[in-house]
């Protein structure tokens, strides 16, 4: 029959496609719940070998299931009567030696929701409640055979054994419908009918048609053709394992004698030698086939609405991302050059060679270019001992707190709407992303252009806009942002601004590294005083501009532009407006400077990129990223499950 494996994977996609779906797409649980039921009921309990044929009989009011049913057992179990809607309760019988298997009955009877209970006495059928067994041993060892209230009991729509009954039906391999000629051709019956046989999986079916001794086995042939149309279709032939006439007797509908079941066609044997001879494994694995095709399909269809909700997520975290970035690059827009550079120069100087350190203290030319950086900035003491910590100006400080709160309110709003509006350049990664992640969205919905409610377009310098619509994932994460007193907040991030402008270790540390580049770069011609010497009047060339840089004002200036992937893989995060033109450099001192002062500005962007994004986390988007990638991890790796699980229930349905 199956391998293991097979069923290792359809467990596994029982446990994947709910867990899925409640993160990706939790509007479809009620579909989902009834997917569960099925492949719980139909597919995993019967995996097993040696589990029984379940034969549901079923028809409408008067039609005959109980007499039926006791014809078959051999005994008088089920009350028969004139009356519609006698029996309330489905009764099975089985063989004694069936129910000597361990855990038989609560696998038999899962689908009810509660175990049977032996019968006692007919009149306990009336009363409605759990099924009711009862032992017969003419049955095969293989079978269960269950009779079912009527279906169809009821008025105005509203029938009163219609769930108990289709509990039964659903639980069954095989059904035996018995009809009469007063609704053989009833529509509303045989619907419901076929909707048990063919709602997940195609199951066949045995027919039994009550009639008149006066029918000729022709007319029945097509009435119960017509019966099997409605229920199959036009291929209802392959479905249909037996058709059968029981002739109306008063004597068995008073209960005084079993049924007389003869085959119409003469290929049918008898009903009860076609059940005792019916190859199990062989129906079994065709109707589990034909579900476990119907179920693959349906976890098919959840993995690739999930997959569009995956990149839906995937992109708007993208975006918010994206937002963040441009959020942090809004707060850096004044560089404390005045700290970072003096700085750098101290750690430059501190690693002189002796011969120069000598010079500098018998106050030769290389002392001259550093007294110009105490003048020009007018705020520097000993600035050369390093005796005196070096304040911010309280105007670079109110420029800083201005940026922060100019950008917390922006990304604020970003991180708490329906939509999230950004810019980026097509040339960045993380618009190749959302360029992957927006057709693959566009392509499983199948959508053409800007058939989709983001909408990107792209302007003569290649900056592409992106409009995304918020993720049902994040919902709960925005609705606590909103709830927060946003003043405290602002509060809490302000408080902390310092961060900006302190120098951490890590730049402590990259300004080592660099000042060590440099010189490692100057090589052999560095010994040479002259040309040593000239390098060196770049650095204060450089401090010496620190009004220009501490307070952006770009006339009359040419920019070193850093560029920098070190925040969420946006490039140009950050241009300086860094040497005015009047200081008369030449090209070659210009070179030099760009050379020095550009990776000077990116040890410390780098170091304060990261340390206003992780501000920002804490006080405003953290618990929106944070809920997004655990669901994109989670869902990624439940996917790469689902999609490995139903290839390998794909290869044995088709092998």
């Amino acid at each position: 029959m199956y391998e293991s494996n097979v069923y290792n994977a359809l467990r596994q996609l029982r446990y994947d496609i709910p867990r899925l779906t409640q993160m990706m797409d939790p509007d479809r649980d009620e579909d989902i719940a009834t997917w569960i039921k099925i492949v719980d009921i139909k597919l995993l309990a019967r995996l097993a070998p040696d589990f029984p044929l379940m034969a549901t009989i079923c028809g409408g009011g008067s039609s005959g299931k109980s007499t039926l049913f006791n014809t078959l057992v051999g005994e008088h179990l089920s009350p028969v009567g004139g009356s519609a809607g006698i029996n309330r309760r489905v009764l099975v019988s089985a063989n004694s030696q069936l129910f000597t298997r361990k855990d038989i009955l609560s696998s038999l009877f899962e689908p009810f929701e509660c175990l049977p209970e032996p019968l006692k006495h007919e009149q306990a059928l009336a009363a409605p409640g759990c099924p009711l067994y009862a032992f017969s041993d003419m049955l095969p060892q293989n079978l269960v055979l269950m009779d079912t209230p009527d279906f169809d009991t009821g008025a105005k729509g509203i029938y009163i054994n219609r769930e108990v009954a289709q509990q039964a039906l659903e639980s069954s391999d095989i059904l035996i419908y018995i009809f009469t000629n007063s609704n053989y051709n009833n529509r509303d019956n045989t619907d419901f009918i076929s909707e048990m046989l063919t709602g997940m999986g195609m199951r066949k079916c045995f027919l039994v048609y009550r009639v008149y001794p006066s029918f000729k086995d022709e007319e029945i042939t097509e009435h119960a053709s017509t019966v099997a149309h409605n229920l199959y279709g036009e291929e209802f032939d392959r479905y249909i394992m037996g058709m059968y006439r029981t002739d109306e007797d008063n004597a068995v509908a008073a209960g005084k004698h079993f049924m007389a079941l003869r085959p119409v066609r003469q290929e049918d044997p008898s009903l009860i030698d076609a059940l005792k001879s019916m190859d199990v494994g062989k129906l079994r694995l065709e109707l589990i086939s034909s579900i476990l095709k119907d179920a693959v399909v349906k976890a098919q269809q959840v993995l690739e609405r999930a997959m569009i909700s995956y990149n839906e997520l995937c992109l708007y975290l993208d975006t918010l991302q994206t937002a963040q970035s441009h959020g942090v690059r809004e707060a850096l827009q004044h560089f404390p050059i005045d700290q970072v550079m003096k700085r750098f120069a101290d750690i430059w100087m501190s690693t002189d060679p002796p011969y120069i350190k000598a010079m500098r203290k018998a106050g030769g030319i290389i002392e001259l270019p550093f007294k110009v950086l105490v003048d020009t900035a007018g705020k520097i003491k000993n600035i050369i001992s390093g005796s005196q910590k070096l304040e911010p100006q309280a105007a670079f400080m109110d420029k800083i707190e201005g940026d922060l709160i100019s950008a917390i309110n922006r990304l604020y709003t970003k991180a708490v709407n329906a939509e999230i509006s950004v810019s980026v350049h097509q040339s960045d990664p993380v618009a190749v992303r959302m360029f992957k992640n927006i057709e693959h969205i566009r392509k499983h919905k199948g959508l053409k252009g800007n058939q989709h409610p983001l909408v990107e377009t792209t302007d003569e310098k290649g900056n592409l806009t992106v409009h995304v619509a918020s993720h049902p994932v994040v919902f709960p994460e925005q609705e606590k942002l909103r709830d927060r007193d946003w003043k405290s907040t602002i509060e809490s991030i302000l408080s902390r601004k310092d961060v900006i402008v302190e120098l951490s270790d890590g730049i402590e540390q990259e300004l080592k590294n660099l000042t060590h580049s440099f010189r490692k770069k100057m090589g052999m011609w560095t010994k040479i005083r002259q040309t040593f010497s000239a390098f060196l009047n770049v650095v204060p060339a450089t401090v010496a501009v620190t009004y220009i840089l501490s307070t952006g004002d770009p006339v009359g200036a040419v920019g070193i532009k850093v560029k920098l992937t070190g925040l969420f893989g946006l490039h140009d995060l950050y241009a300086l407006v860094a040497i005015p033109a009047t200081t008369g450099l030449k090209r070659a001192d210009k070179k030099q400077l760009d050379d020095l002062l550009g990776p000077i500005v990116q040890t410390w962007l780098n170091d304060k990129l990261t340390a206003v994004q992780n501000l920002f986390e804490q006080e405003i988007t953290g618990g929106i990223i944070g809920v997004a990638k655990h669901a994109i991890e989670e869902s990624d790796k439940t996917m790469k499950q689902i999609e490995a699980n139903i290839k390998a229930c794909g290869k044995t349905m088709i092998s």
